[in-house]
């Protein structure tokens, strides 16, 4: 698992590499990824934006934006969590995701939340050795 804070917001997620829905044969590569957000601060925040950088094993980037996550924007109260599901595709057996979730404070002071960098790994990428 991943884990990140940034003003009292913590990000933690864990991803899942999904054989079920891959195709490596096809070059189609499928992961889901469970993402935690709890609010450890004082003050109520909503999740109004997500920003992910999805990049593949050959450098090549994608940039997703959009409102909420899986259609929602939700509010949290302190000690409040959120838990979701999404998941992503690749053309490569591995890849890494890093982001920002825009919250938004109840006095109207929006923040970007870190998501912390992680790493998409399939069993059909081959093993380096450094």
């Amino acid at each position: 698992m991943y884990s990140a804070t940034t003003q009292s917001i913590s990000v933690t997620v864990k991803p899942i590499y999904l054989e079920e829905q891959s195709s490596p044969t096809e070059s189609h590569y499928v992961w889901a990824y469970q993402v935690r957000i709890e609010n450890t601060g004082s003050e109520t925040v909503q999740l109004l934006n997500r920003h992910w950088r999805i990049t593949d094993s050959m450098g090549r980037v994608q940039e997703v934006h959009g409102a909420g996550v899986v259609g929602e924007q939700p509010m949290l109260e302190p000690g409040e969590t959120f838990e979701y599901t999404s998941g992503t595709p690749l053309t490569t057996p591995s890849g890494i995701m890093v982001g920002s979730y825009e919250m938004e404070s109840t006095d109207g002071r929006r923040f970007d939340v870190e998501i912390p960098a992680f790493s998409l790994d399939s069993p059909h990428q081959p093993v380096q050795l450094n």
